[in-house]
């Protein structure tokens, strides 16, 4: 299993951007985040910190239906 890199909420969103998410609306510290076209898909609420939590990432990932490698991916 690949390892999850260390990344900031910026990093995060740059790359659910490119995955066809948008930011939708932000309260306090936190930034709620809706699939473009696919409504189907469940919307991610990331949390404005310097570094995610690795078990956090994993769980956006997982409600993202995105892979790890293509996560990685994306970043580049």
């Amino acid at each position: 299993m690949p390892k999850l890199p260390s990344v900031s909420e910026k990093d995060v969103i740059k790359v659910f951007e490119k995955f066809g998410y948008k930011i939708v609306r932000q309260k306090g510290s936190h930034i709620r985040m809706q699939h473009i076209k696919d409504n189907s898909k469940k919307p991610l609420t990331i949390p404005n910190h310097q570094l995610l939590a690795k078990g956090l990432l994993r769980k956006l990932l997982r409600d993202a239906e995105l892979t790890i490698e293509a996560f990685t991916r994306l970043m580049k």
